[in-house]
Parts: C-alpha cells; sequence; structure tokens
C-alpha cells in the first residue's frame, strides 16, 4: 500500500493538512487512489509506474495513456516521462457527485506491447468548501397562543453541499424567554430542526418574536449559516399539511424536452380558511438540481426546466415542503429514475496505428489498437466495430471495447501503395446509431521485384572499323520497387569473345545501358558475337537479372579483290598458250578473283583496261572468262599482253589490276620467243640458257603430246576442235578464308583444266596435271585426285563435247 499526505489551501486562506492520499493495487491488478477535491493543477496524484513496477522509461515505450471512463472531462493526467498520475484541472466533488457520500472517477490505462488494460478507481473526498445555506433569507412561523407547552414546530432545513462531517452537523437558536431548540436526523441521516415552546405564548403580551438560527457543520474549519425566525402570534392551528404519501417515485427519460411534467405532489390540511390553504416548495435541493426541476407553489406539479441527461445524473432525490396558511409545514420525497435513451453514437478512438506497412508483412500482423466508447447504457452501449470495404485487413476484438486492426492478406506495394480503411460502430440501440472514422495506411517498399529488361533480347548492328567509343546500342530494364529499390544499375557478364575478355570489345554505361564499343571491329575477322547484360537494383539484398545482347558486324568495303589465278607479278610471270585455230568465242583463259568482303562489296566485275590487240579478246563482265572475239589469223601477233581491272562492287568500290600473258602458236619450238614477254631488264645470260634449254625440253615433250592427242581425235573423228579447258588452280593459290567461294560471288563457276605447269625455280622440269570435272573447288583447297575419269565435257554453249581439248600452260620462273 502506498500512502501519502496532501496540503492545500482553503478558501479563508489557513492551510490545512486535510486528507490522506491513498493508493493501493486491487485484487485484479487495479489501482485506487483517495484524493481531496480542489486540488491544484499539476498536483501529483500517485505514481503509476512505481506502482506497476515498472520504470518510467518503460511506462513510456509501452505507450501508456490513461482515459476517463463516462465523462467529457479529463480531471487527471498521466506523464509519461515520470510514471506520474497528476491533476489536469480543478475537481470540485459537489460539481461531479452533488450529495452523493461517494464520489468515484473511473479510469483506465491502457499499456501496448503487449496490450494491457488497468482499472484506476480516484475516489473523490469531500473537503469543507461550502457554509450552509438556508433555502429562504427568512423563517415566518404563526403560533396560535393556545399551543401548549413543548410543542414543535419544524423550521426550514438548510443546506449543505458538502457530505458526511462537513455537512451539517448541529443547529443553535438565539437565547429567548419562550423556545428552545432540537435537533433530530431524518431517515436519510439529515438533520433538520424543531423550535419548541417552552413556555406558552400570550399574545396580548408579544404579538411576534424574531429568533435567530444558526446552522453549524462539521468542519474543519468550521462553517455556519444563519437565517432569521419571525414568530407571529395567532389564534389556533392544530392541523399540519399530510401528503398523499410519503414517497414519490417517477421515471423520466432522458432529454425530455422543457416544461414537460414529471409528477405532481399533493399535501391536505384538515384546517379552514388561510390554516388550511397548502403551498409547495423544493428542500434540500442542490444548485445544479434545481436548475433541473421547477414546482408550481399552487399545484404540486413538478416539471422539467433544465437538460435531463442520463449520462451525467441517472437518479434525483427530491424533499418537498408543504405548508398552510399558518406556516405548518409537513415534507416528502420525490424520487426520479432517468431512463436511457439511445442519444449518443459510439465514438472511435485510434489508440495506435502503425502508417507505414512493410509489404512483406504476414497476415495477421497487428498495425494499430483500436478504441470505442458508447456513453449510453445496456445495451445502447453495445458496440460492433467492423470494416465494410474490400481490403486486406480486419477487426479482431481483444478486451472489452478494444479491437487489434491486423492484416489479412499479403500486400504488395507495386499494385496498391495506400488503403483508405473506413471503420464503422454500430450500437445495438433502437434505432440504432453508427459512427465512422478514416485511417490512412502506407505501404513500404521491400526489395522483392528484380529488374526486367524491356525485351527478352537484343540485337546490335555495327559496321566494321567503327570509331572506339561509338554507341552500339541501349538495353533498358523496369524494377517497379521504389526508390533505391527499383535503382537499376547495368554491366557486363564476363565472357570472352575469340579467347579475348568481352571488356575489350564491349563497355556499358551502368546508369543508362548504353553499349558502348571499346575498339573497332572487323568484319573479316568475325561477324557476330554474344554478350550478357546483367542489370541489378540497389536493394538489400540486391536483385538482378539478365538479357544476351547479340551484335552483328556488318561489311564495309575495305578490301579490294585479290587475284589468284593468274598469280600477282613478281619475279616470275606466267603465259598461255592459244592455239592459232582457235575459233571466235573459244574459251582461252581465265582470271579468278576473291575479294574477303561480302555481300555487293564482293560483287566483282572484269574490264581489260589495256591490250595489244584491242578487238581480239574480250572478257567476261563477271565470269572472268577470257575469250576470242574473232577468229584468230595468221596476221595476229604471237604474243598478246591483256591488263585486267578487276574491281567490287563497294561505295567506294574498290579495285586491281593484273598482266595475262597469252602466246598464238601450235609449235612449241616458237617458245623462245617468250623471253621477250619477260621482264626485259633481265639480260643475265644464264636466264637465256635456262630459257633455250626450258623451251628445247618443252618442245619436245609438247610434241610428244600433241602426237597423243592427234590420235585421240582420230578416233574421235570430230569435224572441229573445242578450246573449252581452262586453268587449274592450285590449293595453294586458295587463301584459308575464302573457302565459302560458292555463294558469294567470288568464285561463281567451276571449270576443268588440264595444264603442263613448270615451276619457277633454279631447276626447269615440267608437272603433267590430269583433267578432272567437278562442279566447285572444295573448301579443303585440294583438287580431285582421281586420274582417268570421263572426258567428257560442256562446250561454252552448254552440250557436250565429244574430246576435250587441252590447254597449254606455261609456267616459268626466272630467278
Amino acid at each position: 500500500m502506498k500512502t501519502g499526505f496532501s496540503s492545500f489551501l482553503f478558501p479563508n486562506g489557513m492551510l490545512w493538512v486535510a486528507f490522506l492520499i491513498i493508493g493501493f493495487r486491487g485484487s485484479h491488478g487495479d489501482f485506487t487512489y483517495s484524493i481531496p477535491e480542489e486540488m491544484k493543477r499539476g498536483a501529483v496524484v500517485g505514481n503509476i509506474a512505481k506502482d506497476l513496477g515498472l520504470d518510467a522509461r518503460g511506462l513510456s515505450l509501452r505507450n501508456a495513456r490513461i482515459d476517463l471512463k463516462g465523462s467529457r472531462k479529463r480531471y487527471c493526467e498521466l506523464n509519461a516521462q515520470t510514471g506520474q498520475l497528476m491533476i489536469a484541472e480543478r475537481i470540485d466533488r459537489e460539481e461531479i457527485c452533488s450529495s452523493k457520500t461517494t464520489c468515484p472517477l473511473k479510469y483506465e490505462l491502457l499499456l501496448e506491447n503487449p496490450l494491457e488494460l488497468h482499472n484506476i478507481l480516484l475516489q473523490i473526498q469531500d473537503i469543507n468548501d461550502n457554509s450552509p445555506q438556508f433555502p429562504n433569507d427568512e423563517i415566518k412561523l404563526l403560533i396560535p397562543e393556545s399551543a401548549n407547552k413543548g410543542a414543535r414546530f419544524p423550521l426550514d432545513v438548510a443546506h449543505d453541499s458538502d457530505v458526511g462531517r462537513n455537512s451539517i452537523q448541529s443547529y443553535s437558536l438565539e437565547k429567548n424567554d419562550h423556545f428552545t431548540l432540537s435537533v433530530q436526523s431524518n431517515s436519510d441521516g439529515v438533520k433538520y430542526s424543531e423550535l419548541v415552546l417552552d413556555k406558552e405564548l400570550d399574545r396580548e403580551q408579544q404579538h411576534d418574536l424574531s429568533l435567530l438560527l444558526t446552522a453549524i457543520d462539521g468542519g474543519p474549519p468550521q462553517r455556519s449559516g444563519s437565517v432569521t425566525i419571525h414568530v407571529t402570534v395567532l389564534d389556533v392551528n392544530d392541523n399540519l399539511p399530510v401528503f398523499s404519501q410519503p414517497l414519490y417515485q417517477v421515471s423520466l427519460p432522458e432529454n425530455s424536452p422543457l416544461g414537460i411534467s414529471v409528477i405532481t405532489v399533493s399535501a391536505t390540511d384538515a384546517d379552514e380558511g388561510a390554516n388550511g390553504h397548502v403551498t409547495y416548495e423544493f428542500s434540500l435541493l442542490a444548485g445544479r438540481v434545481a436548475k433541473l426541476f421547477t414546482i408550481d407553489k399552487v399545484t404540486g406539479e413538478i416539471t422539467v426546466s433544465g437538460q435531463i441527461d442520463f449520462e451525467e445524473e441517472s437518479h434525483y432525490e427530491i424533499r418537498v415542503q408543504a405548508k398552510d396558511g399558518s406556516g405548518l409545514a409537513s415534507s416528502a420525497k420525490v424520487v426520479i429514475d432517468v431512463s436511457d435513451v439511445n442519444d449518443n453514437a459510439p465514438v472511435i478512438n485510434v489508440k495506435s496505428l502503425k502508417n507505414l506497412i512493410p509489404e512483406n508483412a504476414a497476415p495477421g500482423t497487428e498495425v494499430g489498437i483500436i478504441n470505442v466508447q458508447d456513453e449510453d447504457s445496456e445495451g445502447n452501449r453495445q458496440v460492433r466495430c467492423t470494416i465494410q470495404q474490400n481490403v486486406p485487413f480486419k477487426l479482431i476484438s481483444s478486451i472489452e471495447n478494444y479491437y487489434s486492426l491486423v492484416t489479412t492478406g499479403e500486400l504488395d506495394r507495386e499494385h496498391i501503395t495506400d488503403y483508405n480503411v473506413t471503420l464503422i460502430a454500430t450500437d445495438e440501440g433502437s434505432p440504432p446509431l453508427s459512427s465512422s472514422k478514416t485511417v490512412h495506411l502506407s505501404v513500404s517498399d521491400v526489395n522483392d521485384n528484380p529488374p526486367v529488361f524491356e525485351e527478352q533480347s537484343y540485337s546490335a548492328y555495327v559496321t566494321e572499323n567503327n570509331k572506339p567509343g561509338s554507341s552500339v546500342c541501349s538495353v533498358t530494364a523496369r524494377d517497379p520497387d521504389w526508390r533505391q529499390n527499383g535503382t537499376v544499375f547495368y554491366s557486363l557478364l564476363p565472357s570472352e569473345v575469340n579467347g579475348v575478355p568481352v571488356s575489350s570489345y564491349l563497355s556499358i554505361n551502368g546508369d543508362t545501358g548504353v553499349i558502348h564499343a571499346v575498339r573497332p571491329f572487323d568484319y573479316e575477322q568475325f561477324r557476330s558475337f554474344k554478350v550478357q547484360v546483367v542489370a541489378r537494383d540497389n536493394g538489400s539484398p540486391p536483385l538482378s537479372s539478365n538479357v544476351t545482347v547479340s551484335v552483328f558486324i556488318t561489311d564495309e568495303n575495305d578490301n579490294s579483290p585479290q587475284i589468284l589465278y593468274p598469280t600477282p607479278e613478281g619475279n616470275s610471270f606466267m603465259t598461255e598458250m592459244v592455239p592459232k585455230a582457235a575459233l571466235s568465242g573459244s574459251l582461252v583463259s581465265k582470271v579468278i578473283a576473291v575479294d574477303a568482303d561480302s555481300g555487293q562489296n564482293a560483287w566483282l566485275s572484269y574490264q581489260i583496261v589495256k591490250s595489244t590487240d584491242p578487238g581480239l579478246f574480250s572478257i567476261g563482265l563477271h565470269s572472268g572468262e577470257i575469250r576470242a572475239q574473232r577468229d584468230i589469223s595468221e596476221s595476229d601477233s604471237m604474243k598478246q599482253n591483256l591488263v585486267i581491272s578487276v574491281k567490287d562492287n563497294g561505295q567506294p568500290s574498290l579495285s586491281t589490276t593484273c598482266a595475262v600473258y597469252l602466246l598464238i602458236s601450235d609449235n612449241l619450238a616458237e617458245v623462245p620467243e617468250l623471253k621477250d614477254m619477260s621482264y626485259e631488264e633481265s639480260n643475265s645470260k644464264l636466264t637465256s640458257y635456262l630459257i633455250i634449254a626450258l623451251v628445247s625440253v618443252s618442245t619436245f615433250f609438247l610434241t610428244f603430246i600433241i602426237l597423243i592427242i592427234a590420235v585421240r581425235l582420230c578416233h574421235r573423228r570430230k569435224p572441229r576442235l573445242l578450246f573449252d579447258g581452262a586453268v587449274a588452280i592450285p590449293s595453294a593459290y586458295l587463301p584459308p578464308n575464302y573457302a565459302d567461294i560458292d555463294g558469294t560471288g567470288t568464285l561463281r563457276s567451276a571449270y576443268n583444266y588440264d595444264a603442263y605447269m613448270t615451276t619457277g625455280s633454279r631447276t626447269s622440269d615440267f608437272k603433267f596435271v590430269t583433267s578432272y570435272n567437278d562442279n566447285t573447288l572444295f573448301a579443303g583447297n585440294t583438287l580431285p585426285k582421281n586420274l582417268g575419269q570421263s572426258s567428257e565435257c560442256l562446250d561454252f554453249t552448254g552440250s557436250k563435247c565429244s574430246t576435250l581439248v587441252r590447254h597449254n600452260l606455261f609456267y616459268h620462273s626466272i630467278l
């Protein structure tokens, strides 16, 4: 038990130690404190934290608060920092509890985390701050002179708003010769006085008297009030007014309109005349009650004169006095019970609310505490609290009038970011009353969404020989999360392209997703590659996703045509022999060239830019085939030199040239004259000897071959020679990156070649290459070796020929 003394200053300036402040803990976790009324604002009632066994910081952390039950005023407040319960405003016991002997104030102490509810009962003790008062300034008594000694005459009862010992304890009468005072207590414990005739009156000697009556309370300090008793001596009046019943009871609904009749009291007097005329008035009526009811002095009808509120007071007791014309009086009690009307809608109070709820909060998470109060009574105060909206929240009733607002499902901030939850409270009155309150709840973001690229894959096209730092393409990823959880950064996933780290080729802007080239690309080196781009958000932990970017390198015309046949000029030259009997349209040679580019950049065209006899030979624009434009005549020069230009179709186009040396002759004996087609600046004798020796051997060998051919031609018996052979290209002439020659437009046609070749070295010999019949050159850079295949062929018109005319080729190398 906690005890303490409280001192205060009474209106007369005297300081008294008046009451003992007592606080003790109840059997069910409740607290009761007893304090005197009229304590100063800020005075300490008790220490709640200490009585609960908590420190002040613990009380503040648990968000402690108090609410006053059944009142619209807050007389006390809780200091959450110190844990002290303090006076918030002046407490007047008489105003709150009227004449009731006890005056309790009930509070609820609410603690959160976990939720606890304690009842606090504050007993307001009376202090002697009110003096006794009589209802009238003067008491008039008409006493007949025939009154016997010992006759009693009731006097007006003084009223003291204080209760208990502070109420009226005694009456005193001014000393006189005829009357004494008798003090009595009625059934309610109220003290009243009666004037007792101690000596008979003699109207002839004294027709009136004035006496001073004083009412004294029990203090401290002791207070008193006085009234003058005016006694008029009359003739005999021996009957008192008598009420029809000593106790009147009535029920009155609250909010009754002004002027409505409550009850009518009635008293009769057996006397006649003025002695039998009865009038009515209230006695012992407190100040506030006097404003609510009035009584008709003649009829005794009690009517409503103020606002009747069940929530403020539900029970009234009124004393009614009936007086006859001589001043004789009697009294009766009127009990008024106020019945409740459902006139108060429920009040919704949000005691605690989490405004920000993480979107990953589990179902059943408590986000708020709601309290509902209804000041009505019984069924009118039974309240149901609901949520009618389709929201992922519900109310769970926990303890009396308290509800927990909890989640019912998963939240998704990317779908709904805010909720306005309307709480509806409805009582069970007739008709029911309801109220609503809307609370705003926001969903806070959690990093639960990885970045998502706008496309499933990206393709970028870059022209080769691009500038370093140029933009290749841009990737974009979206993250629906908020702030840093939705901030996306880009990076390249480490990988290799042709054994080189991808970072050597590309870089990416981490903020914008723009991919840049680090260095120039070469279409002829590689044509495409793939890279993985990672989009990562800035959440904790971060989430990421990948996308594939395919980079395609487009060709640029940056490679000139390369001539494979005839071989490029150097210290050696190649001469082809054209029979003198060659007819117009005969194929005499072919220029073969390739271009490392692709598409139209590799589409080659051939043109004779210089020739010994401009009208003798022509070249196919796209095939490179050199054909006789007319029949060979004896007058044509034996030595024919052609300068061929090979040009691609790029923009701008690139070109290269080569020289083709043709010898019009059927006799190898004429070969020595070939020295004039070589580089004339080489006049070495050793070279001349080598040429003479080579021509001699070649002539002999050629003669032998001609004989064999003549024999075969005789067997064939064909009337005409067709020159449809072509030059065989040794595999050494084909560079490795020209294996795919069938679809590029560079090597579009395939031919059968039989050739006699010499290799340029310090020793000369002849190599016989047999003919073959195939449609394409092999990617492996080798020629078919199955000798002796069918000798059938197609002439330049497309029809089969019976005899394959072999074309002689001399390859002479001069060292």
